[in-house]
């Protein structure tokens, strides 16, 4: 039998603490790295314009890491089971290993690769790399699926001592000389409009990005995260959402290292981390329901919610608010944010989500495609849970006439401005909107508070 494995590149563009490719280069002198780029695959959540030039930057951090260990990446494009075939085939492959993903046209993805390769007698062996626990074990005591986060995150925490993260391999083994590696810029990743080229000057995409990002969060940052991580204003973040979400470092080793130093720190330091662990938490969350409930990537985790008065005719109001033209400076300065940095804090995500669904009335859904579109850290899990949250159809949503006032909101969480003045440069000096070329509000956030409150009651009424 051939002793060559192939690793499966997917979201997991790393080489330390990688189960699937420590595990087969342990068990085999060959491998063959490979990654296949197959957005057909993924719909109608194909990789959005900013996840791609992300990806792009990634797989060449990827690559050349491989190649510093003495191996290489394979870059193919989809349909995946045909690439896989053809691979099997030319270099006689008797394993194929990849770590699991939990979106579920991604676990399709794997079903159907499981199956075809046994009817090809080609073992395969699949791994955890994305979660902290498998999300069928963590059940409530009817053995129901949790829809409410503290409750989840006890059973959860209770078990939540994560294995020591594996080491990156110091060499790996040659791929086949012969064996067409690919070009990356054959994939197709980069749009034809460069606007990403501002991303540039504030992400490192790749694994090496991620682990200075993490230090530096933790050298400068983490002391003071509970207290200011809501300060759109501060960098007190730790901004790794793109570096998980490709995969680059793992939620496993980030909570090894926080539950490592709670040991170590004293009762203040301890604090922030578990502020952190929570935010972390929230992430697993919002995995563990999509597995659950699949359809809530599309429709309303509440079914009633199904039958809202979203309005019609929406869409120059929608591009007004995708252009930061609202009226209301710290949803503008976050659709600026947005735009120009490939991300948004997460306070401002909810205030320009909540102006979005509730003062404006658009569907959650077209602020989910737009962050979809030109978020970095676009997560499906992450991006369906904040949006219906948000709206208030989801699981542990806030209720939907808890509407975020968009003022009171910049009052108490960028009292200074600072933040508005970076991202809307206009009102830096001028008092008078007009003078300074600045919208006057598309709305009346009073009125159009009540207007969506009265279609909320409307909605009850029908049920009641």
């Amino acid at each position: 039998m051939s002793d060559t494995a192939l690793v499966w590149f997917r979201r997991d563009l790393r080489l330390a603490d990688n189960p699937a490719l420590h595990a087969a280069a342990k068990a085999h002198r060959k491998l063959v790295p490979v990654y296949i780029f197959a957005p057909d695959e993924e719909s109608p959540w194909s990789i959005g314009a900013a996840g791609r030039w992300w990806l792009h930057c990634s797989l060449q951090a990827l690559r050349a890491a491989l190649r510093a260990r003495g191996s290489d990446l394979i870059l193919r494009r989809g349909p995946t089971l045909q690439v896989l075939t053809d691979i099997i085939h030319s270099e006689r492959i008797s394993h194929v290993y990849w770590n699991r993903l939990y979106e579920p046209k991604l676990l399709q993805q794997e079903s159907n690769a499981k199956t075809a390769l046994m009817r090809m007698g080609v073992q395969s062996r699949l791994f955890d790399g994305d979660m902290l626990r498998d999300p069928w074990s963590v059940l409530n005591k009817a053995g129901r699926p949790y829809q409410v986060f503290t409750p989840y995150w006890k059973a959860l925490s209770r078990e939540m001592v994560p294995e020591k993260p594996l080491p990156a391999p110091r060499s790996l083994p040659p791929v086949r000389p012969g064996l067409k590696k690919g070009r990356l810029n054959e994939l197709g990743l980069l749009p034809a409009n460069d606007w990403y080229r501002t991303f540039e000057d504030y992400w490192q995409p790749g694994e090496e990005g991620a682990r200075r990002r993490q230090d530096y969060f933790v050298r400068k940052q983490f002391e003071h995260y509970d207290r200011m991580r809501d300060l759109p204003a501060e960098q007190a973040t730790s901004t790794l959402s793109p570096h998980l979400h490709f995969g680059e470092i793992t939620v496993r080793r980030l909570v090894f290292h926080l539950l490592q130093a709670k040991s170590r720190y004293p009762f203040g330091i301890n604090k922030q981390i578990d502020a952190y662990l929570r935010q972390l938490g929230w992430r697993e969350f919002s995995r563990y329901l999509l597995v659950h409930f699949p359809y809530s990537g599309e429709q309303p985790l509440k079914e009633q919610y199904r039958r809202f008065p979203w309005r019609r005719n929406i869409q120059a109001d929608l591009q007004r608010w995708q252009q930061g033209l609202t009226g209301i400076p710290i949803v503008d300065a976050g659709m600026r944010e947005l735009w120009a940095t490939g991300w948004m804090h997460n306070r401002v995500r909810m205030i320009a989500a909540s102006f979005l669904t509730k003062n404006l009335r658009i569907h959650w859904l077209e602020g989910a495609r737009w962050f979809w579109d030109t978020l970095l850290d676009a997560d499906l899990a992450n991006n369906t849970m904040g949006w219906q949250w948000v709206a208030g159809c989801g699981a542990d949503a806030a209720p939907y006439f808890r509407i975020f006032n968009p003022l009171t909101q910049a009052q108490k969480f960028d009292s200074t401005g600072e933040y508005i003045h970076k991202w809307v440069p206009e009102l830096r000096t001028q008092t008078d909107r007009s003078a300074a070329g600045y919208p006057q509000p598309m709305v009346d956030l009073k009125t159009s508070r009540e207007q969506a409150l009265s279609a909320y009651r409307k909605l009850v009424g029908k049920q009641e």
